[in-house]
């Protein structure tokens, strides 16, 4: 089965600033793209959609650049998902110093920051114009912060909206239920779809195996259908409970039964349109 790995990280510090992985002693280091080929190399990739690793916010625009010179050397590389700043009153500008080749969509971490970020008359309105732009929006929420996901969502209605990592559930703790409820509202929303990537990493260690991700997986499968899901392999992340190939392998068990066409919209077809790689 094809697939597009719509959820790629690389790591460059010797060349880009990235404060948050003080804090995770496994990803510090280079995570180049030549390491991504090796590590994806039995996993059926055939394209990849980098998505932005919280750089520092001076270096948003060298990220961009870096990852562009990158994608015109290696094409497995079909787009970028760049940062922003969404709560700027300079976003526009912001944007336009970014824009062109292989930009596909944007996306503010914010499952680090207060609630109240995303719920300012400033950032809805930035992230509803982007619609005129014709770029999508990531949403990087944790689960107790899907409420304000289905508000975001609301306010911008013309927007696409790609729910990654499933809304970081709490596998590990087994907090199903209140999680399984956000994610059926939002779904409830039409231009929103979910990606299924990153949640071996939610797992207790040593759990990351089918039996544990199916009814997670499953049940975004049932609020958002086939036609609104794409799938992402979060490396290097992924590294941390897991690995690339075990992520795909235990994918590949927990559809072992479903029909090809469905699978094919997961992997690669639903990302053409949702972020425009036709």
């Amino acid at each position: 089965m094809k697939k597009i790995d719509t959820h790629l990280h690389l790591l460059y510090p010797d060349q880009l600033h990235y404060p948050w992985v003080a804090d995770a002693p496994p990803l510090q280091g280079t995570f180049s793209l030549e390491d991504y080929r090796e590590a994806s190399k039995d996993c059926g990739i055939e394209g990849a959609l980098f998505m932005e690793v919280d750089v520092a916010k001076s270096q948003i625009t060298d990220e961009v650049k870096l990852v562009r010179a990158l994608a015109v050397r290696d094409p497995i590389i079909l787009g970028i998902i760049a940062a922003c700043r969404p709560e700027s009153p300079n976003f526009e500008q912001s944007i336009d110093s970014i824009a062109g080749d292989h930009l596909k969509g944007l996306r503010r971490v914010l499952h680090t920051q207060a609630n109240a970020l995303s719920q300012t008359t400033l950032f809805r309105q930035n992230v509803a114009a982007l619609s005129n732009r014709d770029l999508s929006f990531d949403l990087c929420f944790a689960a107790h912060q899907l409420p304000l996901a289905i508000e975001l969502a609301d306010a911008c209605p013309n927007t696409r909206l790609v729910l990654d990592h499933c809304g970081v559930p709490d596998i590990a703790g087994h907090e199903f239920e209140n999680w399984s409820e956000s994610i059926t509202a939002l779904a409830e929303r039409e231009h929103v779809a979910c990606k299924i990537s990153g949640i071996p990493t939610y797992c207790k260690p040593g759990e990351a195996n089918s039996e544990t991700l199916r009814p997670w997986v499953e049940h975004v499968i049932a609020s958002f259908g086939w036609d609104r899901v794409v799938w992402g392999g979060d490396w290097p992340v992924s590294t941390l409970n897991s690995s690339l190939a075990s992520w795909a392998e235990e994918l590949d068990t927990i559809f072992s039964e479903e029909d090809a066409g469905n699978l094919a919209k997961l992997y690669s077809g639903n990302v053409q349109h949702i972020y425009r790689l036709t």
